[in-house]
């Protein structure tokens, strides 16, 4: 499923003339930011209810150079949760040539910034992402998962 499309700016672009790591990171947590107001557990939600998400694990392969100008797009290809946990993973590809350029997994905790403590997502949130899971499965693939033992279902 399609989360977003950015076009590689030129301060993204180190010394080696292709984008450098650290952009990579930025798209795709920027690209995840789409679903994860979707699923009200995004930057409205940490305003508004004190609730969201923290990154507590990536895993990120870097398959194809990206270079300055090229459009880019990113796709969730898997996701899964449990009580408090978020599992997914990502994939960045060249919008002309289709090619995998980039993918990141990643697990992501549901946090109560009052306490800022690891908490259990709310029923609406859990049929939000049953339903988005639902609708997107068929599209998504378990292939070369490392994370998929971090769920406690």
């Amino acid at each position: 499923m399609l989360l977003k499309t950015f076009e590689v700016k030129k301060e993204w672009v180190d010394y080696n003339n292709h984008m450098n790591m650290a952009y990579y990171v930025l798209i795709f947590d920027q690209a995840w930011e789409v679903a994860l107001e979707k699923f009200k557990m995004g930057g409205t939600a940490a305003k508004d209810n004190n609730r969201s998400t923290m990154v507590v694990e990536t895993n990120t392969k870097y398959l194809n150079e990206v270079k300055e100008g090229e459009k880019v797009n990113i796709k969730v290809t898997y996701f899964d949760h449990d009580k408090k946990r978020l599992h997914l993973k990502m994939e960045m590809t060249s919008q002309k040539t289709n090619k995998l350029s980039a993918s990141m997994e990643w697990i992501s905790l549901y946090i109560d910034l009052s306490k800022r403590k690891v908490t259990e997502f709310e029923e609406d949130k859990i049929k939000l992402m049953r339903d988005f899971i639902e609708e997107n499965k068929s599209k998504f693939s378990e292939e070369g998962l490392l994370f998929a033992s971090k769920l406690k279902k």
